[in-house]
């Protein structure tokens, strides 16, 4: 079976900066994958480039065995990007439509699947609520609702839990634990290290490149560390000494 996403020498230039640098990744199906690194690291360049909202330079993107771009298996895909991609003038439920209808979901889709996914964010109270009133909290939980509105195959989360406190941050990491369990593929960035530990394997970025990646506690046992904390700066310095 072919895996959930995989890039060959994948390059993206703007102007002299090199974003991401020949990255190659391969992702199974089921899998949660951290991208972690340093800001500038090219994570969400590299998630950009997955979802079809950049075009790369260089190097190959194959999702669920088909290259992208393609219309088809984009359809695949949920992204929830770092700021919030939802429409403030909207309420909870309108934003749920909306994105359900660019997804092609047909009405009795989308009024079955807003009802659930409202459920499973615990915004049943706030359907009716424009964005703008919400909390910085409760719109994360709306730009998540909208990604997995048409429940896609793999979902794209940069940086989910950033700005929200612990008990949502819980919630989210729970409710991921959850999709995973039922088929779902994540591949998620995050500067949280102590989250970035639930993955099944995680990726560091350094200057565009994959320096490394593996199971969290490969990492802190290659690293002699006792966090992934720990292993992260080790693992960045020992990189940024040899660039030197």
């Amino acid at each position: 079976m072919d895996p959930a996403i995989r890039t060959e020498n994948l390059t993206k230039r703007f102007g002299r900066l090199t974003a991401v640098d020949r990255l190659s990744l391969i992702v199974p199906r089921s899998e949660i994958y951290g991208l972690i690194g340093p800001n500038g690291s090219g994570k969400t360049t590299t998630m950009r480039l997955l979802c079809g909202i950049l075009k790369p330079d260089a190097g190959k993107i194959t999702i669920l065995g088909h290259r992208i771009p393609s219309f088809a298996v984009l359809h695949e895909i949920g992204y929830m990007p770092q700021e919030n991609a939802i429409y403030p003038d909207l309420s909870v439920r309108e934003n749920l439509c909306f994105f359900g209808r660019m997804q092609g979901l047909s009405r009795a889709e989308i009024q079955s699947r807003t009802e659930e996914i409202l459920r499973i964010v615990h915004l049943e109270g706030k359907r009716d609520a424009l964005a703008r009133d919400l909390s910085g909290g409760m719109q994360r939980r709306v730009s998540l609702a909208a990604a997995m509105i048409h429940k896609p195959a793999i979902l794209l989360l940069d940086e989910p839990t950033a700005g929200v406190d612990p008990d949502l941050r819980a919630f989210f990491w729970a409710h991921f634990k959850h999709l995973a369990e039922e088929g779902t593929t994540i591949l998620i960035s995050t500067h949280y290290l102590e989250e970035a530990s639930r993955c099944h394997r995680v990726g560091l970025m350094s200057r565009g490149r994959l320096i490394e990646e593996g199971p969290p506690q490969a990492l802190e046992e290659e690293a002699h560390a006792a966090t992934l904390e720990e292993a992260f700066l080790a693992l960045v310095g020992k990189t940024e000494g040899e660039s030197k």
